[in-house]
Parts: structure tokens; C-alpha cells; sequence
């Protein structure tokens, strides 16, 4: 796995990278963006700098890719290990700013590179929920990203998108052309100091109520 890691970071590092993403990201706005009749807002909480956690609700396979044309920075993303099994898709994948973690596992390795990753000032993607749920509620999310905002200093972006269900759940192999809309909050910023679990626990509540406040309101710019 650390091999995995470490390929997809120096791919990740070249500059050839940066251009296989921003080409990526402005097929996605020219192709998906009409076809889902993407509305958006608050894109401009994406280009803050410094380190930044984004934290969407996931409902579709669509959502990491359609959030591309959300705001202008790269997006790193955790993506299952299997994905990069083949060479030429996982390098394709790590240009794209994806890197590995094992599915269903407290896999540290991983953890260790998205807090390199952020304490670089990147900005990485963070679904709260954990994996893809349904319904227009946030139930729960997990304390991984309140660990992560701790141990950085980085702030937390909701980010509500509605629509992706409906167009793209999961089974479905072709999406539906169904309006899309996307929300991102303000920051959030976490506590100066390191967090004990009950605090990171709050927090993660706190976190949990903006990420249901943004999805409501990307669910009634849908419509």
C-alpha cells in the first residue's frame, strides 16, 4: 500500500499533473455542466488559501468529479486501492489528485499523507458521511475530518449537492439528465488547540448541522 502512496504522491508532484487536471476539470464544465444544468454557489469559499478540508455530502458517484468546476484549486481525493491496480488508470487517477486508502480499513498510512498533504497547504476531500448514503439528511458523520482539521490547523468547506441521486444512484450505469446544484458554506475553523474527543465530537456536531444547512439549501436551488 505504502508503494501505492508514494507512486501516486510523485505522480501527483509533476507539473504535467496540474495540466491533465485543469484539462479534466474544463471537459467536465463543457460536457457534464450543460447535461445537468449545473447551478452553483459559494465557490469562491474553494479558493481560499492554505490548507482546506472539503466536505460534501456524497449520494452518487458524480459528486467528486461534477465538484471540480466548483472552485479553481486541484482537489485531492481519497479513491479505494483497487482503483489504481491498473498502472496507466491509477497514474491517470493520481494526475487527477486522487491517492489510494484501503476500503473498510483504518488504514494510518493513509491518514499520515492527507495531514502531509494539508500541513503542504493543500486541499483535500473529505466526505463526513463516510461512504455514499440517501435521502435529503445528514444522519451522521465521522470524526475523521475534526481529527484531521485538529491536527492541521485546516478549515472545513461544506459543500451540499443535490441532484447526483436522482441522476446517477448507486446501480445505475448511465446518469439521467436531472438538474444539479452544488452549495459550499463558509469555512470553519476548528479550535487553535488540539481537540479531545468530546470537543472533536461537537465539532464534527457543528460541522454536521453546516453540511445540512448548505444540502438544503443546494436541494432548493434544484428544485
Amino acid at each position: 500500500m505504502e508503494d501505492l502512496q508514494q507512486r501516486a504522491q510523485r505522480i501527483a508532484a509533476k507539473r504535467s499533473s496540474m495540466w491533465v487536471y485543469r484539462f479534466v476539470r474544463r471537459t467536465i464544465m463543457v460536457v457534464l455542466y450543460p447535461y445537468f444544468r449545473v447551478r452553483r454557489r459559494g465557490g469562491a469559499y474553494l479558493d481560499i488559501e492554505g490548507p482546506v478540508i472539503v466536505a460534501p455530502v456524497h449520494r452518487s458517484n458524480l459528486d467528486t468529479p461534477l465538484m471540480a468546476g466548483l472552485g479553481h484549486r486541484r482537489l485531492r481525493a481519497l479513491s479505494k486501492e483497487s482503483l489504481f491496480s491498473n498502472k496507466y488508470f491509477g497514474a491517470f487517477l493520481a494526475a487527477l489528485g486522487a491517492f489510494p486508502v484501503r476500503r473498510g480499513a483504518a488504514d494510518r498510512e493513509a491518514m499520515r499523507e492527507a495531514v502531509r498533504m494539508l500541513k503542504a497547504g493543500e486541499q483535500i476531500v473529505v466526505f463526513p458521511e463516510g461512504g455514499r448514503q440517501t435521502g435529503p439528511r445528514v444522519e451522521s458523520v465521522f470524526d475523521g475530518m475534526s481529527y484531521l482539521a485538529s491536527r492541521t490547523g485546516a478549515v472545513i468547506v461544506p459543500v451540499g449537492i443535490a441532484g447526483t441521486e436522482a441522476a446517477m444512484a448507486t446501480g445505475t450505469r448511465l446518469p439521467r439528465p436531472v438538474r444539479v446544484a452544488m452549495v459550499a458554506g463558509p469555512p470553519i475553523r476548528p479550535p487553535e488547540r488540539r481537540m479531545t474527543r468530546p470537543q472533536m465530537s461537537r465539532f464534527s456536531e457543528e460541522v454536521r448541522e453546516r453540511l445540512q444547512a448548505v444540502f438544503d439549501e443546494a436541494q432548493a436551488l434544484a428544485g
